[in-house]
């Protein structure tokens, strides 16, 4: 046991039977890796999405050999796992980190999953594919994919990859619920994803498809007959006489004659009356899933369906720029360092593939400005100039929001000014919008807190008007550097560096006590480490494991180079680095900033959910936060795990994580860590039990393992995560937008902390009529509230446009209860054709409606059950052109 370790635990009965409650039942492929546990060896929904997506990464690999690299061979990748890691580290060279594609996946698969937890979503039949509703689910699904397109081409990634992931879900969905299987089929449904083409032999409602079976396993109940049915799932709509169940202990109509059911979700017949068809099943919907990848690719081109993956080490460009007549040295310093970002890497793998400029002053703000062109990026930023103004407070944080609604998850967002904020009202929402964004924003600020002179004053301005900033700063991982004019331009810097795939290193102290060295550790994956420190410092010095230590003297020393710039020092070490514990020790008159980064492919993402044991759909349902009072699970993934080693060498370990307190850095105790599926992919999980998440309050995540030679190894999340006091959850109605539509949204606030009293706030961005029937709410212990919103959408809405709504929970009057924010993207479209549903507005090219798909003759690689790879004899298959090769012992 580990010092401070809290022992696992598992939610009560009351809880379970609230989960129950607040999630009715429903079925599908299990949803991600969390299922196994109540069907090990099943394939879920995560499975099959994350393979397919890596099978289609390496046909487009295959096909674009690296520019000046050897290119790819299939034959290097056949009879191991596929894993994301070994694809960048061939790709685009040894220690190109995956993170972000990892994380556009886990998007992907995590939005797959909500489609059977959101209650817009889990008991919609034509979601599902259920109760023989085949014909509106083709057309939920084609709608579904159309909207991916529309949202990539919007450069809405993260809109456009959870419409994929309700795509995929109902595809998937479609081979375990109907009887494609039982009937024999040994390739995808030909006309599924082409709407043109109707859906032929489907089963009537006088047609009888199922007899009457009483035990679990039920593989002689379908009738034999040749047409398309799927099973009835509960009571809504009700199973007419004769026809088919879906099945398993949950589903109400099973018990219903004919009884038993069809579904192959699961290996279990506890689950899955066909349970025997299961992996079947899971092949088709696996070719069906990488023909969906395989369309999108060749709808979007290369460029687009690599942007909608983020099949790229690289990170994107974000600047927020203060444009008052004092900013002239800012802008040009954010110019510059622009200019030097695009020419450094134009055609490298580390080229920003998204950039986002937003200006602001005061009154206003915008408008934001997205590309995925570094030239139409570089003339935009060129031609802002410092104009007018000139006084304080600007309307920084509204800027500051507009940009995090546009940057991709994953990203570092600079923003520049030399004024307070006026908005100051919105730092609550903005720092739980860079959590739920996972974006990190760095203010660089050319005003010293003290200085009197300078820009008018509309007002008395506080000492403490900076404070938002680092509100905002201390919740997204980032910083706020204050310098002066003539030093910009080499502070300014720091934008390259942070977009260098860097990773901080946790300090502990987290921040400098006079007196005290802040440490570090150093393992031998590690380089290029650099040491910031900014602020009122007299002196610091540096000390390596073997004692060597170096001042803050500018110029080369035994450790490394010292810059200087004003009162900020940055000190780039020498590589290799020696490992083991490191020190700083630092002298100031206020509380300086230290940050420490390094260069390195090891790294790792995290994500939170509500463990369903019970009942028909075990899974993780995924949270943004944790809730106080909630059985949460965490769920790690690690990266770089693949392009680290070498065969033979021994396997990294991870054994726990430790979770800190922020911004004190106590610690509130160490979980243990289990390893999930096979090692090499690196998922590990931990039960975070209720003590740990009883307050609501911020912390940070540290991960804690050891090398192959045992070395310690060390990793910080790059931002903190926050205990939210309720559950907020915000949901949509399937579908888009339409000019001149009214839409329903579903919104439910659960408490599991104790009673809350809420006042509920609403917005809308573009500034859309929104209403609800709920602006309070008393919650007691473990109770949940349903309200109802309602979204205007003008006629005068731009198609193919975002809209984010937002919805706040906050306590009333002197409540002490921080807010808790749900964030709900949506898409405005125009409708299309019936006979042209999936072809984007204002497109002249197709989108799939062609009458058969074309695909290029390729091998279909596995990721692996238990890091099989691709082993025993070969099962082969046409799909439409497209070549498969496929282990059997692999499933």
């Amino acid at each position: 046991m580990l010092p401070t370790e809290v022992p696992q635990s598992h939610p009560g009965p009351s809880v379970l039977l609230l989960l129950q409650l607040l999630l009715p039942p429903t079925s599908a492929f299990f949803p991600n890796i969390w299922s196994l546990l109540a069907a090990p060896g099943s394939i879920t929904h995560q499975d099959l999405t994350e393979e397919a997506a890596l099978n289609v990464t390496l046909q487009l690999f295959l096909e674009r050999p690296p520019p000046g690299r050897p290119p790819l061979r299939l034959e290097d990748f056949l009879g191991r796992t596929l894993l994301a890691d070994d694809l960048f580290a061939a790709y685009f060279g040894p220690g190109s980190p995956s993170r972000r594609f990892r994380a556009a996946l886990g998007e992907v698969s995590r939005a797959n999953a909500a489609q059977d937890f959101l209650p817009t979503s889990r008991n919609d039949p034509d979601l599902h594919f259920d109760a023989e509703r085949l014909d509106q689910g083709r057309a939920q699904l084609v709608g579904a994919l159309r909207e991916t397109l529309v949202a990539t081409r919007a450069l809405d990634h993260t809109l456009a990859r959870q419409r994929l992931g309700a795509a995929l879900h109902a595809l998937q969905d479609f081979y375990s619920h109907s009887n494609w299987v039982e009937l024999g089929e040994q390739q995808p449904h030909p006309h599924l994803l082409w709407p043109r083409q109707e859906l032929q032999n489907l089963a009537q409602v006088t047609d009888p498809t199922c007899s009457d079976c009483e035990a679990l396993s039920c593989p002689g109940n379908w009738l034999g007959f040749t047409l398309l049915t799927s099973g009835y799932f509960g009571t809504h709509p009700p199973k007419p006489p004769g026809k088919c169940s879906h099945g398993g202990h949950f589903d109400l109509s099973s018990s219903q004659p004919p009884r038993g059911g069809i579904n192959k979700d699961s290996t279990s017949p506890g689950f899955s009356p066909h349970h025997m068809l299961h992996l079947r099943a899971a092949k088709l919907a696996l070719l069906a899933s990488i023909q969906a990848f395989g369309l999108l690719r060749s709808r979007l081109g290369d460029r687009d369906f690599s942007r909608l993956l983020d099949i790229t080490p690289a990170s994107s460009l974000s600047f927020v720029l203060d444009t008052t007549g004092s900013m002239g040295e800012e802008i040009n310093a954010a110019k510059i360092q622009a200019r030097h970002i695009v020419e450094q890497r134009r055609g490298s793998p580390m080229e920003p593939i998204h950039y986002v400029l937003v200006p602001f002053h005061d009154p206003g703000f915008g408008p934001v400005f997205t590309t995925s062109d570094p030239d139409s990026f570089w003339q935009q930023l060129n031609e802002i100039h410092a104009l007018g103004g000139g006084d304080e407070p600007e309307m920084c944080l509204s800027a500051l929001q507009l940009a995090l609604l546009h940057t991709p998850p994953l990203s570092d967002i600079f923003v520049f000014t030399d004024a307070s904020p006026k908005d100051a009202f919105l730092t609550n929402q903005v720092e739980s919008l860079t959590q739920e964004r996972r974006c990190r924003v760095t203010f660089l600020v050319t005003e010293d807190t003290s200085r009197v002179q300078g820009r008018a004053r509309r007002e008395i301005l506080s000492p403490l008007r900076f404070e938002p900033y680092k509100a905002v700063a201390l919740a997204s991982g980032g910083e706020v550097i204050f310098t002066k004019d003539q030093h910009i331009g080499d502070v300014a810097a720091i934008v390259g560096d942070s977009m260098a795939a860097l990773v901080t290193l946790p300090l502990d102290p987290p921040f400098v006590v006079p007196g005290r060295p802040l440490v570090f550790s150093v393992d031998g994956l590690l380089q290029k480490i650099t040491v910031r420190i900014h602020g009122d410092v007299s002196s610091f010095w540096i000390k390596n494991p073997a004692g060597v230590s170096q001042d803050q003297k500018e110029g080369t020393g035994p450790l490394g180079h010292t810059h200087r710039f004003g009162q900020f020092w940055m000190v780039t070490m020498h590589d290799p680095p020696q490992t083991g514990t490191w020190e700083i020790q630092v002298t100031a008159e206020d509380t300086p900033g230290v940050r420490v980064q390094a260069q390195t492919s090891l790294d790792f993402l995290f994500h939170f959910g509500i463990p369903m044991e019970d009942g028909p759909h075990p899974g993780l349902y995924p949270l943004t936060q944790p809730v106080a009072g909630l059985q949460t699970q965490l769920l790690v993934e690690v990266t770089g795990l693949g392009s680290q080693a070498n065969p033979g060498d021994p396997q990294l370990h991870f054994s726990h994580v430790i979770l800190r307190g922020v911004p004190d850095g106590a610690e509130l105790g160490r979980v243990p860590l289990e390893p999930v599926g096979p090692p090499e992919r690196g998922l590990l999980a931990a039960s975070l039990p209720p003590t740990l998440l009883s307050t609501p309050r911020p912390f940070s995540l540290e991960l804690i393992g050891q090398d192959g030679a045992g070395r310690r190894l060390h990793r910080a999340a790059p931002q903190p995560s926050t205990v939210v006091p309720v559950l907020l959850e915000l949901s949509a109605p399937s579908g888009f937008l339409a000019p001149g539509s009214k839409v329903p949204l579903s919104l439910r606030i659960a408490s599991f902390s104790g009673p809350q009293n809420l006042d509920l706030r609403t917005s809308v961005n573009p500034s859309f009529s929104l209403t609800s029937n709920l602006s309070r709410a008393h919650l007691e212990l473990n109770e949940s509230v349903w309200g109802r919103l309602w979204l205007e959408v003008p006629d005068s809405a731009a198609p193919d446009s975002v809209v984010m709504v937002t919805v706040t929970a906050a306590g009333r009057e002197d409540s002490s209860v921080p807010p808790t924010h749900a964030f709900l993207r949506l898409l405005v479209l125009a409708p299309a054709p019936q006979d042209q549903l999936a072809t984007p507005t204002g497109s002249s090219d197709p989108t799939l409606t062609t009458a058969t798909p074309a695909f290029s003759p390729f091998t279909l690689v596995t990721q692996g059950r238990a890091g099989a790879g691709l082993v025993g004899s070969p099962w082969w298959g046409t799909v439409g052109g497209l070549l498969l090769l496929r282990g059997l012992a692999s499933w």
